[in-house]
């Protein structure tokens, strides 16, 4: 484990700087999103060194799950749990890039599935080729389920 990715050093940073501030709801969603991380470098055979992508993804699933249980928590009637869970879904989504608006994801999407049309895949078999080529394109500036979507919508 020799580098360490920039988005890790930052949010140790911050870490650090919300201990100073006090800001006790800043210091344990860092924590827990560091935790995250350094769990995730050290499961499976060997110890890694996640890269920036690989974090960001790691981010966007630990939002996904803060989303999931202030939902849960709001249908239960505990609005104060759900009310921190949102709390912290903004607090991780500061450290992931800013999403890629739809029409943007749309335009490209629509490239690459005339691409595959070029190449003679067409319809629903063209879909694994045509997301791969667009989570390329795209990159961590967009969730792998609207790019799912957006490409399902356009091969139909």
């Amino acid at each position: 484990m020799s580098t360490e990715s920039g988005l890790k050093s930052r949010i140790q940073a911050d870490i650090n700087d919300a201990v100073r501030a006090g800001d006790d709801l800043l210091k344990s969603t860092l924590r827990m999103a560091l935790a995250a991380i350094m769990n995730a470098e050290v499961a499976g055979a060997e110890a890694v060194v996640l890269s920036d992508d690989q974090i960001i993804n790691l981010l966007r699933s630990e939002v996904k799950k803060r989303a999931e249980s202030a939902d849960i928590y709001e249908q239960a009637g505990r609005a104060d749990s759900a009310t921190k869970e949102r709390k912290e879904m903004e607090i991780i989504e500061k450290y992931l890039p800013a999403a890629m608006d739809a029409d943007a994801l749309a335009a490209i999407v629509a490239e690459e599935v005339a691409n595959a049309a070029a190449n003679g895949q067409t319809g629903p078999k063209a879909m694994g080729g045509v997301i791969k080529a667009v989570k390329d394109r795209v990159g961590a500036s967009a969730d792998g389920s609207a790019i799912a979507a957006a490409v399902k919508s356009a091969l139909n």
